[in-house]
């Protein structure tokens, strides 16, 4: 496809109509279970920890654990969505019936959906069964193997601490009079700086976490969205900054989607400052996009998160946070370590330039990193060691993700998810062979471990290894995945690079029958099931019911055009063929499919010359595609 997945979703979500069911709209039932007396305000201010969420970080997605009726289930912790939600596909994988709301509209950054709800008989979640939690369902598949994304119903519970760079969300509760208190406890305790800013009031509709910045001098409207992998600007914001597409230097991000059903385009630039609180980034290297964010200007992203322990005290509307160290949004290199400070360094380090989408240091509260060096360091455990570890792999800092997870394995070797992210980690610093062996071990551990299989058969299928070496960890995954999961369309994708396009053809069946027909993905899903089945050579008709599905839905890019010519030429309908192959070379003339493709059509109607030229052409750039083309049942 021309568009490309970002890898992160960006899932900013509130509600833009529901006027037969605001009253539903209210925090889980946590909190009856999880209240605790408040002091008197003359008390002096306290405060107290009512639970925590484990987070494991992929890809910049926080993802937590929870149980449905019994099952486990991962989430997306974020506070970017208005309330909890399951995807379509999961209400189904858990067998859950949906009720239709009439009149429920749900706003994201691909526009609008509307919503469903459901209601799941036992929610587990900090180690708690809640009885009959209402769930909002819509939306896309959220990445990372999630079924949903847990949202402000949850989070507007207390205060809520994101400590993303050690892989814990704890939610907090004041007691006593805490007005004029800090409550950012571990920089009052390293004795460090800290930013302090102001945040909205909360309400049932707009629950949002929304605070005040400036870009390039001028004031924008942020909102804290751990949902959004990468932090976002709206074009408009971009513009008032005076940066567009056009600008210089800027280049494309491709596309991305999150809420709703269209992909949004990306760009990515470079402004001159973005300051919030007392902390300013000079050359910060951010994404914007046309999305549609009405009153936001930009989704303050997990790479902030990660780059930032930060605390949302909504009982004061303030937000603190502290800065860990390492870039904060051009997550695209490895950070360096943050050095301790000392005296004999504290002045030149302030008279240094900052490096570019690092905080300047003379706004800068010190890193976290120092502050920490003179500090007991916690004795973590090997779950502790491996949240930490897969946070890093997010920041691009495999070093430290490397030894973090090495340490999580000597502690619980019988661990497979362990192994599995330490393998992770080794094959994007570019380890390939210890990789290998991590997955190999994971995989040991647990036979059923899906990510592993499908990273296993990945990385072997980047080594060239032969089929029979991959195709067992790609039917291991299938057994093991439940039909309606996301990893159906990579298996399906997997599969037709080993060119086994009946069961790529299948997988692809099984994600299609398990999602909406308005899901994003679904034009994706269909445009390559649409090639598999024109590669079989069977299901003509119904692989040019997918084609012109793709095309219809604004997928009219070079590949799909020339899947669709192909589905004509075995139709026999040469002109149409001929159609689609001036169309896909107009957007790329270097395509050997389409060259092949096109003159034989020529030939069909007596066309020599320019039939001869287009094969000579094809076989140019690709030496060996009659071969290819006649391995399909393709010839002239």
């Amino acid at each position: 496809m021309a568009s490309t997945r970002m890898g992160e979703i960006l899932s900013y979500s509130r509600l833009k109509m529901c006027p037969s069911t605001r009253g539903g709209i209210a925090p889980l039932a946590l909190i009856a279970l999880l209240v605790f007396a408040g002091g008197a305000a003359a008390e002096p201010c306290k405060l107290g920890r009512v639970a925590q969420l484990p987070v494991t970080m992929e890809n910049r997605l926080p993802l937590v654990h929870a149980a449905i009726n019994g099952k486990d289930a991962l989430f997306v912790a974020d506070s970017g969505a208005f309330f909890s939600t399951l995807t379509p596909a999961a209400a189904k994988q858990f067998n859950l019936p949906l009720q239709s709301v009439e009149g429920l509209l749900v706003e994201g950054v691909g526009g609008t959906t509307f919503a469903g709800m459901t209601t799941v008989k036992t929610f587990t979640i900090f180690g708690v069964d809640l009885p009959r939690i209402p769930f909002y369902v819509f939306g896309n598949d959220v990445g990372g193997g999630a079924v949903g994304l847990l949202g402000q119903n949850v989070f507007r519970i207390g205060d809520v601490d994101y400590d993303l760079a050690n892989g814990m969300i704890s939610l907090l509760r004041t007691h006593g009079d805490c007005k004029k208190t800090s409550l950012a406890y571990w920089a009052n305790s390293a004795g460090v700086p800290y930013s302090q800013i102001d945040i909205d009031f909360a309400s049932v509709e707009r629950p949002h976490t929304m605070g005040n910045a400036f870009l390039n001098g001028k004031r924008i409207r942020v909102m804290f969205d751990t949902g959004a992998g990468s932090s976002l600007l709206s074009l408009d914001a971009a513009r008032r900054a005076g940066v567009t597409p056009q600008s210089p230097g800027v280049e494309s991000g491709g596309s991305s989607y999150g809420i709703g059903r269209h992909e949004v385009p990306t760009w990515v630039g470079h402004f001159a400052s973005f300051r919030i609180g007392d902390e300013e980034i000079r050359n910060a290297r951010l994404t914007f996009g046309d999305a549609s964010m009405q009153d936001v200007d930009m989704l303050v992203g997990a790479d902030f998160f990660l780059s930032h322990h930060v605390l949302v005290a909504t009982s004061q509307h303030s937000l603190y946070f502290t800065y860990n160290g390492g870039p904060v949004f051009s997550l695209t290199t490895a950070p360096a370590p943050a050095p301790a400070a000392t005296a004999a360094t504290a002045s030149a380090t302030a008279a240094a330039p900052a490096p570019a989408d690092t905080p300047a240091p003379a706004d800068t509260p010190a890193p976290a990193d120092a502050a920490a060096a003179s500090q007991p360091q916690p004795q973590l455990d090997a779950s502790g060691y491996a949240r930490r570890g897969s946070a890093s792999a997010s920041r691009r800092d495999y070093a430290r993700a490397i030894a973090d997870l090495s340490r999580a394995v000597e502690l619980d070797p019988a661990q497979a998810d362990y192994f599995y992210e330490r393998g992770s980690a080794y094959r994007s610093a570019n380890r390939p062979d210890e990789a290998l062996q991590d997955f190999t071990h994971a995989i040991t551990l647990r036979p059923d471990h899906v990510p592993a299989l499908m990273a296993r058969a990945q990385l072997r299928l980047e080594r060239h290894d032969p089929a029979a070496n991959i195709s067992p960890d790609l039917e291991a995954a299938d057994r093991a995945a439940p039909k309606e999961a996301e990893v159906r369309l990579d298996l399906g994708d997997l599969y037709l690079r080993l060119r086994d396009y009946d069961a790529a053809a299948a997988e692809y069946n099984r994600w299609i029958d398990s999602h909406d027909r308005i899901d994003v993905q679904m034009p994706r899903a269909r445009a390559a099931r649409c090639w598999a089945r024109v590669l079989i050579g069977r299901e003509l008709e119904p692989a040019l019911e997918d084609c012109n599905a793709a095309v219809k839905a604004g997928r009219g890019n070079s590949s799909i055009l020339d899947s669709r010519g192909l589905v004509y030429l075995r139709l026999g309908k040469y002109d149409k063929a001929i159609r689609d192959y001036d169309a896909a070379l107009a957007l790329d003339p270097k395509i050997p499919w389409s060259l092949y493709g096109r003159g034989l059509a020529r030939q069909h109607l007596g066309q020599s010359a320019a039939a001869e030229a287009d094969i000579a052409a094809a076989k140019a750039l690709s030496p060996k595609i009659a071969e290819e083309a006649a391995s399909h049942g393709i010839v002239p």
